[in-house]
């Protein structure tokens, strides 16, 4: 597997105006997570990174929103998004919107975004999709080191799976937003090829309950069956004796 960690890292842009066209992400950013927000409620929720400080949240039910990133504007509490400085479970929803995807450890930001989260707390990442219109840049000499094309991109796939080694059910992933020089991205495409949308999300929370059960505790739970049947067995025989 490829790993995550990197040690040079393009610099993350100080907000969606930033990236070309990044307005357009950012409202339609904001529509995909809109019904989810107000599923939220708890007392703090955490935005991590100037592209999350900038994400309208109105709609969320947690008063107590908290902006958190090493520089830029706006910004309440500058701090290592690697190094959070909060307390163990002390907060109920954590936003990663396009984090990921301008950091050099994505491992260590989720550890530390599941250290800070409460028992059943809310995690929500977006990124851009490596199997999309955006992604094709990636190839292209002239655009690989331009934004977004700068930018790292993983699979949902590969996130999902990150997630479920830290114990956190996903609610919901998608992709959207085809064509990515249109403010709407495309409506019929994006209902009909969703896979190919630029913008992808998943929704999780923390679990504390491990999701799978270990096959090597059930068996040890077990009662051996060979053994009581030759004890059985025995003292038939004596019986007959």
């Amino acid at each position: 597997m490829k790993p995550a960690r990197k040690s040079e890292i393009v610099a993350a842009p100080e907000g969606w105006a930033g990236i070309p066209r990044g307005e357009y992400y950012r409202e339609a950013l904001e529509q995909q997570l809109k019904p989810w927000f107000a599923k939220m409620y708890g007392f703090h929720l955490l935005k991590i990174g100037n592209l999350s400080a900038e994400i309208n949240s109105e709609a969320c039910a947690i008063s107590h929103q908290v902006n958190v990133s090493q520089q830029g504007s706006p910004v309440q509490v500058q701090a290592d998004p690697l190094q959070l400085p909060f307390a163990e479970k002390s907060v109920d929803a954590c936003l990663l919107a396009h984090t990921l995807p301008w950091c050099s450890d994505p491992h260590r930001l989720l550890r530390e975004a599941d250290r800070v989260l409460i028992d059943d707390g809310w995690l929500v990442i977006s990124g851009f999709n490596p199997i999309s219109l955006l992604g094709i840049r990636k190839l292209m000499p002239l655009l690989r080191n331009r934004p977004p094309a700068s930018s790292r991109m993983f699979t949902l796939m590969r996130q999902m799976d990150w997630l479920s080694l830290l114990n956190f059910e996903v609610l919901h992933y998608g992709r959207f937003h085809v064509l990515p020089w249109t403010k709407q991205g495309g409506k019929m495409l994006s209902t009909h090829l969703p896979a190919l949308g630029c913008l992808q999300v998943i929704v999780a929370r923390k679990r504390t309950i491990p999701l799978t059960l270990n096959p090597m505790k059930q068996r040890k739970t077990k009662t051996p069956l060979r053994s009581a049947v030759g004890a059985t067995r025995q003292y038939r025989h004596r019986q007959d004796e």
